[in-house]
C-alpha cells in the first residue's frame, strides 16, 4: 500500500485553484480523496451531491483520485478514509495562520498530519466566494473555474443576475 492523501474542502465552486492542487496532490502520492464537506450551516449555492458530481466529471482522468462527501470531524473522516496526510493549499499568510491551527488541532484531536502545498501563483487570488460573487454580478468567471462549473453557475444564478 502507499500514501494516501485527502484534498478536503467545500469546493462551493470547485476552482481552478482547487484542480490544481489536485493534481499536483495526485502526481506525488499513490492515492487521493477529495473530501467535499456537507456543512449545511455554510448556506452553499450548490448541493453537496452536485459539488461531488462535478469534481468526479473534472477529475474522471486523474489516476488515483477519487471523490467522496463528509460531514463532521475532518479527522473522522480521515481515520474512516485511512488517509495518510491532509493536503491543503495555501495562498497567503492568512491561510498559512488558519491552516496552521486547524493542523495542530487535526494533529491533537485526531493524529492527522498536514501537508501545505504553495499556491501555484496563478491561482493565488482566487477563492470560491469571489467566483460566486463575480458570477453574482454578472460578471465572467471564465478562466476561474472549468468551463462545466462556469455553465452551472450560471444555471443556478440565472434568476438572480
Amino acid at each position: 500500500m502507499g500514501v494516501t492523501a485527502l484534498c478536503p474542502g467545500t469546493f462551493d465552486p470547485v476552482t481552478n485553484g482547487h484542480l490544481d492542487i489536485i493534481e499536483r496532490a495526485a502526481r506525488r502520492f499513490d492515492a487521493v480523496v477529495v473530501g467535499v464537506l456537507d456543512n449545511a450551516a455554510k448556506q452553499p449555492l450548490f448541493p453537496v451531491e452536485d459539488r461531488v458530481r462535478m469534481l468526479e466529471e473534472l477529475t474522471r482522468g486523474l489516476a488515483g483520485v477519487e471523490v467522496d462527501r463528509f460531514s463532521g470531524l475532518l479527522v473522522d473522516f480521515a481515520k474512516r478514509r485511512k488517509v495518510d496526510v491532509v493536503v491543503k493549499g495555501l495562498r497567503s499568510e492568512a491561510d498559512f495562520a488558519y491552516e496552521q491551527q486547524m493542523a495542530q488541532m487535526n494533529r491533537h484531536v485526531g493524529d492527522v498530519e498536514t501537508v501545505f502545498l504553495a499556491t501555484s501563483p496563478t491561482w493565488s487570488f482566487l477563492s470560491s466566494t469571489l467566483v460566486k460573487e463575480v458570477a453574482r454580478m454578472g460578471g465572467d468567471v471564465s478562466g476561474l473555474v472549468p468551463p462545466l462549473v462556469a455553465t452551472r453557475l450560471a444555471a443556478a444564478l440565472g434568476a438572480g443576475r
